[in-house]
């Protein structure tokens, strides 16, 4: 998987979960300026936690740590080009972004033309645009448009307006912008968005019944202007959908004040996920109380084609002690078993016809080093293929001598297992 599409799934899943809770938790709540705040943060926290490199850490106790080489090769000529992932979704990406975009400005455009048709006027905290076509009304920034007809006859549909205006909802908007323009290809940033122009209309609506406006007659007026398309996606307007939900909010009872520490629950949920979705990183503890130490940890490349990844580790035979149980390890030139792997990889080569069949897979060899420093015993414990196993093999018996590792100051025979992955670019 790219890094792009492990991004996408990352973020999808952080934006779920968030999503997942709020329509459980907090959505019939009246904490509307509560919602608002969070909705606009946690979508963005959501798509930037993905970024942030967590490891978690696993050990061996008194054994090796993970050794990890890495070489990146070439195929041969006759291999076929791989196809071109990463360059199609950057495409994909920046149409998608200059589609958004463009909606957005067309919307804002058609907007304008329609302000400046209209008459200004100052009128309490806003700049009041009156229209006298019949057309919806709708509020951007400081300004609120509407038409003589509903400003001499519906008076709360000013009102309305004007709650959007003084409690700056065109702001969430512009600042929820840029997530849909980034992450137009996520459906639940649309639907988010949708969320928080909902809750705009609550905290309007709120604001209207507070200025004394019968909440009866409100509704009847909700009601017969509940027709048409809402005009433009950068505004608030009065014309709204989900009529039935702002309605059932007003006849609702202020929420409990303890539902605002709801959210607190997500801080836990959100690092098990963080620590979850970001890949482990091994390293070993202190050496146990018999003496033995955990082995060092590091990355070589070695000159061989195509990908090759290996692990120290041990494993016990009957008439040779574990690696890791012995109080001073066998070493190799000079050096522990890292040695012995950088040595390794500048053996193997990942044999051609395993490159031209695209074979991979995980070889597994063990072997004993010797009273006198000499590997011997050499066994195939898993393969993957006669040409691969047989050159696992090919290195491994063709090993200089080893320094024997010592049991109370005697040499004694050590097994040591060698775990080889081939992989092709």
């Amino acid at each position: 998987m790219t890094p792009f599409l492990l991004y996408i799934a990352r973020a999808g899943l952080y934006l779920s979960l968030f999503y997942a809770f709020y329509l459980l938790a907090m959505r019939r709540t009246t904490f509307f300026r509560l919602n608002r705040g969070l909705l606009l943060s946690l979508s963005y926290l959501c798509f930037l936690l993905p970024l942030i490199k967590v490891r978690t850490v696993s050990a061996f106790v008194g054994g090796a740590t993970e050794l990890t080489m890495v070489k990146v090769g070439t195929e041969p000529e006759a291999t076929q080009a791989p196809f071109p992932w990463n360059e199609v979704l950057l495409a994909v990406f920046a149409i998608g972004a200059a589609v958004t975009l463009s909606i957005y400005l067309v919307s804002a455009l058609k907007m304008l033309q329609i302000i400046r048709k209209g008459k200004s006027a100052k009128r309490e905290d806003c700049s009041l645009i009156v229209l006298e076509e019949d057309v919806p009304s709708f509020s951007w920034g400081r300004k609120v448009v509407i038409s003589r007809k509903d400003l001499q006859e519906n008076p709360a549909i000013f009102t309305h307006e004007l709650m959007h205006v003084q409690r700056r909802h065109s702001l969430d908007l512009l600042l929820f912008l840029p997530l849909q323009i980034i992450f137009w290809w996520n459906p639940l940033v649309w639907i988010i968005n949708e969320e928080l122009r909902l809750v705009h209309e609550y905290e309007a609506d709120e604001g209207v019944i507070k200025k004394g406006i019968d909440a009866t007659q409100y509704q009847l007026l909700l009601v017969r202007k509940a027709v048409g398309e809402h005009r433009f996606s950068l505004a608030s307007g009065f014309q709204h959908t989900n009529l039935k939900n702002r309605i059932e909010m007003m006849l609702k009872h202020s929420s409990s004040t303890w539902m605002r520490w709801s959210y607190l629950v997500l801080i836990p949920v959100l690092a098990a996920f963080m620590f979850a979705c970001n890949p482990s990183k091994n390293t070993a503890e202190p050496a146990p109380a018999d003496g033995s130490e955990p082995q060092a940890q590091g990355t070589f490349e070695p000159q061989a084609q195509g990908n090759f990844e290996a692990q120290a580790s041990e494993a016990p035979e009957q008439d040779a002690l574990p690696f890791n149980t012995i109080e001073i390890k066998p070493s190799f030139n000079g050096g522990d078993d890292s040695e012995f792997a950088k040595w390794f990889y500048s053996q193997i080569k990942y044999p051609e016809q395993a490159i031209k069949d695209k074979v991979q897979g995980r070889v597994l060899v063990q072997f004993t080093i010797g009273t006198d420093g000499a590997v011997r015993d050499v066994k195939l414990q898993k393969g993957v293929r006669d040409d691969l196993d047989a050159e696992v093999l090919r290195v491994v018996e063709s090993s200089p001598k080893w320094k024997p590792g010592t049991q109370d100051g005697k040499a004694v025979p050590v097994t040591y297992s060698f775990p080889v992955v081939f992989k092709l670019q």
